[in-house]
């Protein structure tokens, strides 16, 4: 299937892996790669710039197909080492940055002079027309239902995707609610030129994280995320638990006088203990609305394959869909 997607990144189908932080390592954008989508490797995970070359190089020893790095900008007292992760996408021969959170224009001019292709990912129209104009390459067009950071405006896929597609002349890809060939087909249909999925490949074989964590998502429905930190305008699609919980509760009890402080313990530093230890009740962690559709653990070749198969099914004469195996 060729999309301006496929033409931009030089990859096989129209499936992006998101950036997911203790998620996105060598083992899993190798995997995305190889069953022709784009993986990602999530720079955040390590700790600086030669950590995260050391992951690029591992990766390559795993695929010679085209990947990516995720990027997130974030406001941080302390900063991460954001020329570092740059140096070690450049010196690696990354040819695809996903970015994220603040705008990514400070580091686009060595990016573009190093021939990267620069896809950021944004929530609203306006931010996407913003991403256009300071000359990123594509769009990653997040709705409302992704797991994470869906922004503060509330909007569906059903309605953005479109507006996205009105407005914009980048490729952009559809970020949210994104999980199988329906996905795909509907998300193309709406406008977009391909999908990004993070929590499906949460639950495929070859996701480096804790048995439990496959679990959790397979065992839940598409009513149990939670929004948390909305009182600080820095909304997080998360699997409920009874930290998810507890955070509620103390958001309604403070409201306007609610502080990252009061909730930090367990919103800031989780993710180890989530993945890798598979204490999933350590904290709020990132899954989005699609869970309630995940209801296997296949591997990610087998979950591309099945992903083409049923939206050929869907646009070839409106063939039944194919049942998983």
């Amino acid at each position: 299937m060729r999309t301006r997607i496929t033409e931009l990144f030089g990859i096989e189908r129209p499936i992006v892996q998101g950036g997911m932080h203790y998620v996105g390592f060598a083992e899993m954008a190798a995997a995305v790669s190889n069953a022709g989508g784009l993986g990602m490797i999530t720079a955040l995970t390590f700790p600086n710039g030669p950590a995260l070359l050391e992951e690029i190089k591992r990766c390559r020893k795993m695929t010679d197909k085209p990947i990516g790095v995720n990027l997130t900008f974030l406001p941080s007292v302390n900063p991460p080492d954001y020329p570092g992760y740059v140096a070690a996408i450049i010196e690696g021969g990354v040819k695809a940055v996903e970015t994220a959170g603040n705008n990514p224009a400070e580091i686009l001019p060595a990016l573009k002079a190093a021939g990267i292709k620069v896809i950021h990912k944004c929530t609203s129209v306006r931010h996407a027309l913003k991403a256009e104009a300071i000359g990123c390459d594509a769009v990653s067009v997040d709705g409302f239902e992704c797991g994470g950071h869906p922004g503060e405006d509330d909007i569906p896929n059903f309605i953005l995707l479109p507006a996205a597609a009105r407005a914009l002349s980048v490729p952009f890809i559809a970020s949210g609610g994104m999980v199988d060939g329906r996905s795909l087909v509907a998300a193309l249909a709406l406008g977009a030129d391909g999908i990004n999925m993070g929590t499906r490949f949460i639950a495929t074989e070859e996701a480096p994280v804790h048995p439990n964590v496959k679990q959790a998502i397979l065992d839940a429905t598409e009513l149990d995320t939670r929004l948390v930190m909305r009182p600080l305008r820095n909304t997080e699609r998360v699997l409920n638990n009874v930290a998810v919980e507890r955070i509620l509760v103390r958001e309604e009890e403070m409201g306007s006088k609610l502080r990252f402080a009061d909730i930090a313990d367990e919103v800031a530093g989780v993710y180890p203990k989530v993945m890798r230890d598979g204490i999933v009740d350590a904290g709020a962690w990132s899954c989005g609305m699609v869970a309630g559709l995940i209801d296997d653990i296949p591997t990610v070749q087998a979950l591309l394959d099945r992903i083409m198969a049923e939206a050929e099914a869907i646009l070839m004469l409106n063939a039944p869909v194919p049942e998983p195996a």
